[in-house]
């Protein structure tokens, strides 16, 4: 019985082993076969085989993968075990055939140009896998031999080599089109049609390729295909046009075709953006027109502001604002006063307009400040318009800035206020944002204004007396210093006594009549200003003011947050839509959009 069951036992054992070795014999078999005859039958059975029987695969799918999240295309070279000399490889076409080689390197032998057998890639990479207690070293995409590097060392090497060459093809393929219209401006005999054909073809191609890609990686594999392609084209072009001169002479016309085509871009770019500063907003327009409607709709005794005992109190803090923008004269007061330790002295001058005098009254009725003062006043109601309006009429300058009433009455200021020693100026397009108290004891030391210099050469505000006023004037060179420091208009303190005994009203009058005729400056009141105030200014501390906010987009948010009054300088203005959109939460939350005039007239913040 013993017996019987220990050859039962051997037995199993016996067919066990039939059950495995079966295979391998049979496989045996079938190789000896195909040695003998060579049929191509073999390579079939084989990638069948290892289909069943494959113990490489997350090896060859981790290659695989590398490759598809867009490793850097290998060169097509191959390496002799313990030898590493370059074979070259004409069958290789780019990433799409690498993937299929890469596969069908697992299977198949490279024969190199002697007929040795030449590792495959995917084996050497596993052989320096194994070996690597031995020598620590690894394949780098270029296929180059390398030390060892650490994980963050390889990354950061990859990151830098493709940040390097993320656009690299996408230019070469907009050169291509380049040189193929060169040479297709050559190709004007009839012996040549099938070239020009064939240029015209490849630009097309390669054009829709690119389309609106901005780097390499939204190339795809079909474009870099068709710029292989135009490549070849453009070295037929090369044998048939061989005269370099005519093509460096073509190149040359059209690179300034296409600086001539910047430059007029630039300029209407230019011309456009000024045209948008300059432009009423429809929503602006809309709640201007609904404000003089109401205004009208009032008696006469109910379109008086009230406090207006308190407008020429010199006891009290003077603010004055020139505007024709009722958003922009609303967030300066309100900025203002709600910032201010004492309200109640506040009296705020808003100078505007005939046209928008209605508009300014009808706002500060539905919005009074509080308990500080308000006053609306109209410039068409100023004794010495006539005067002025005639020094307008000579000048032949139609640009607003210059010809504006309003940005001149800055100039008028002792006139406006006959009653008052000192007022504030600010500029329209400014945010107040701390108590302007303070200006109060500055002590003037017998200067006329009081303002922020804009001459540090590293601050974008920087500005020169030579960038706006013409020094090759005898009359302005013998009186003036081009290197003198310049300041900036939007806030300043003017001691108006000072100002009549110096009597600077008389002399912008001289230097406005002296400007017909010949130019002495640039449009503009700042440059006047410069003039009229030449050696009466007192530097205030950068942080009363900062410029910059209407043309600057790179300003620190520190100095933003620490200046006492930001102005929205420039073209970009807070309320159009050409506005630096980061800048403009700091004038938004001085308006009220809740108003109904407002949602009316679908201005949001």
């Amino acid at each position: 019985m013993k017996r019987f069951r220990r050859w039962q036992r051997i037995f199993i054992l016996f067919l066990l082993s039939l059950s495995v070795f079966a295979p391998l014999v049979l496989v045996s078999k079938r190789l000896k076969t195909i040695t003998s005859d060579g049929k191509n039958e073999f390579v079939e059975d084989l990638q069948n085989i290892m289909q069943q029987y494959k113990p490489d695969v997350l090896p060859l799918n981790a290659v695989g993968q590398e490759a598809r999240v867009g490793v850097k295309e290998p060169n097509p070279e191959v390496y002799r075990d313990h030898n590493y000399s370059k074979v070259n490889n004409n069958s290789y076409q780019g990433d799409s055939k690498m993937l299929s080689r890469s596969e069908r390197r697992a299977t198949e032998n490279v024969i190199g140009e002697d007929g040795k057998r030449i590792q495959p890639k995917e084996e050497l990479i596993t052989r320096n896998i194994k070996d690597h207690s031995k020598e620590r070293f690894s394949q780098h995409d270029h296929g180059i031999r390398a030390p060892h590097l650490t994980t963050a060392q390889h990354v950061s090497g990859s990151r830098h080599e493709t940040k390097k060459t993320t656009d690299e093809k996408l230019k070469q393929m907009k050169d291509q089109v380049i040189r193929a219209r060169a040479y297709l401006s050559f190709a004007t005999s009839a012996n040549n049609n099938h070239l020009v054909k064939e240029l015209r073809l490849r630009v097309k191609e390669v054009e829709r390729a690119t389309g609106e890609a901005r780097k390499d990686s939204d190339l795809s594999r079909s474009g870099l295909q068709k710029m292989k392609s135009m490549e070849s084209t453009l070295s037929k072009a090369s044998r048939v046009f061989p005269d370099c001169s005519n093509m460096a002479n073509k190149l040359r016309a059209m690179t300034h075709s296409a600086e001539e085509q910047v430059q007029s871009q630039r300029k209407q770019t230019s011309f456009l953006t000024e045209l948008a500063g300059r432009t009423t907003p429809k929503g602006l327009h809309c709640l201007s027109m609904r404000l003089t409607t109401e205004y009208f709709m009032l008696q006469p005794e109910q379109q008086m502001l009230p406090n207006q005992q308190n407008v020429y109190n010199p006891d009290l803090f003077h603010y004055v604002a020139f505007s024709d923008n009722v958003l922009a004269a609303a967030v300066i007061v309100n900025s203002t006063v709600s910032n201010a330790m004492e309200p109640e002295r506040i009296v705020f001058h808003v100078v505007t307009d005939s046209l928008n005098f209605p508009t300014f009254s009808m706002w500060f009725l539905l919005n009074p400040p509080g308990k500080a003062t308000v006053q609306v006043l109209n410039a068409q109601n100023f004794q010495w318009w006539n005067i002025y309006e005639s020094f307008q009429e000579k000048q032949s300058s139609r640009d607003p800035r210059f010809s504006s009433l309003l940005n001149h009455l800055r100039f008028y200021l002792p006139e406006i206020f006959p009653q008052l020693d000192k007022i504030v100026f600010l500029d329209h397009d400014v945010v107040v944002q701390r108590d302007l108290s303070g200006l109060w004891t500055i002590d003037m030391k017998g200067k006329v204004n009081g303002a922020v210099e804009t001459c540090q050469e590293d601050k974008s505000s920087f500005r020169r007396m030579e960038m706006f006023i013409n020094f090759s004037d005898p009359l302005i060179a013998s009186k003036f210093d081009a290197n003198a420091c310049t300041w900036a208009y939007g806030m300043n303190l003017f001691d108006l006594r000072q100002w009549r005994h110096h009597d600077l009203t008389s002399s912008y009058r001289r230097f406005l009549l002296k400007n017909n005729g010949r130019p002495l400056w640039k449009a503009g009141s700042l440059p006047l200003g410069w003039l009229t105030f030449y050696n009466q200014t007192i530097a205030l501390d950068q942080r009363w003011h900062l410029l910059g906010l209407g043309f600057d987009s790179v300003l620190r948010l520190e100095d933003i947050e620490q200046a006492t009054v930001i102005h929205y300088d420039g073209i970009m203005k807070p309320w159009l839509d050409i506005g630096i959109k980061k800048y403009k939460g700091y004038w938004n939350k001085y308006v009220n959009f809740d108003h109904p005039y407002m949602q009316q007239c679908n201005l949001h913040g």
